[in-house]
């Protein structure tokens, strides 16, 4: 008999709470929302998460905070939004980094797949290749002849970044190498290109583009599938000719996450709030102003793009033994 009550006890608990959270998700969003940007402010990640916040704020109604907690290339921002209530009021603002770092570092606090819910695709960029305005180097062909013995030096913005691994990645489809410069961001790896310290760096385009205009780097190819609208006469590398870069294309695209177990009432609201921010006009143009293409997504095209970027760069940072310094 207490087995039966204590039944039918637990029935009218699970009856009550299913209500609950229905009616929760019915009034979301009703208080602040936080998106989390792993990083420092003032770079790829900051910028998207406080472009997407400044409207994201009109399209649901409440507040919308951008937090920066930088730190363990991502990780310990990421983890906090992994740890905290999957009620849709923290958020994740990251790059396809999300399912390489990990790998880099080899002990993440979370695994992304089960730690994240997949929100909407928000923007990509291209990688770059730059050299100093008065290099030799004139084209693709040029930059892969100097790859042979590995002692051309190229910088790139840090071990784990989406630059270093778009190099990694066109060695790897060309059988070349380079004696990589792994700075602390990209502006240092600029300064140095421009003094003509390291002869060229591949960076993603938003970060380079003013030296390119002022004409204190030179862009040799860009990454993206065809050519920018800001930059029309620099071809992609898939034009270049060189054998292995027929198809080559690389992008660092950003996406908003939510911890996992959302709601999916709640994931519906957030990912139509992104549909209609990210196809506004002039957030499209804010964007377009940083060399990015704005994209709204689903939630399973978001996951699908992270898993093909997993088969694509993982097995890579295994093979090459990359890791953190």
């Amino acid at each position: 008999m207490r087995i039966k009550s204590g039944l039918v006890a637990l029935s009218v608990l699970v009856a009550g709470i299913a209500p609950a959270t229905a009616q929760t998700a019915e009034k979301f969003p009703d208080k602040p929302i936080r998106i989390m940007a792993p990083y420092a402010p003032g770079g790829n990640i900051d910028v998207t998460a406080r472009i997407v916040a400044d409207k994201l704020k009109d399209v649901l109604g409440v507040t919308v905070l951008v937090e920066n907690k930088a730190g363990a290339s991502g990780m310990i921002g990421s983890d906090a939004i992994a740890r905290s209530a999957p009620d849709g009021y923290s958020l994740l603002v990251s790059a396809n980094s999300l399912v390489s770092v990990p790998a880099i570092y080899g002990n993440a606090p979370y695994d992304w797949k089960t730690a994240f819910q997949p929100v909407s695709h928000i923007q990509e960029v291209p990688a770059v290749l730059v050299v100093t305005p008065n290099s030799p180097i004139k084209t693709m062909a040029d930059f892969i002849a100097l790859g042979r013995d590995g002692k051309f030096a190229v910088a790139d913005s840090g071990v784990g970044t989406t630059n270093h691994l778009a190099i990694e990645l066109i060695g790897e489809a060309t059988g070349t190498r380079y004696t990589l410069i792994h700075y602390k961001g990209s502006g240092q790896a600029h300064a140095d290109v421009i003094g003509g310290q390291v002869s060229a760096q591949v960076d993603q385009l938003n970060a380079a583009i003013a030296h390119i205009k002022s004409g204190k780097m030179r862009a040799i190819a860009v990454s993206s599938a065809k050519r920018v609208p800001q930059l029309p006469d620099v071809p992609t590398m898939k034009e270049s000719g060189v054998k292995g870069l027929e198809d080559f294309t690389f992008s660092t695209f950003t996406g908003l996450y939510a911890p996992a177990n959302l709601p999916p009432e709640v994931l519906a609201k957030l990912n139509a709030a992104m549909v209609t921010t990210l196809t506004d006009p002039a957030v499209v143009k804010r964007f377009a102003d940083l060399t990015a293409e704005a994209r709204p997504s689903t939630p399973q095209e978001l996951a699908a793009m992270l898993d093909k970027e997993e088969r694509r760069v993982v097995p890579l940072i295994k093979k090459l033994g990359i890791k953190v310094e």
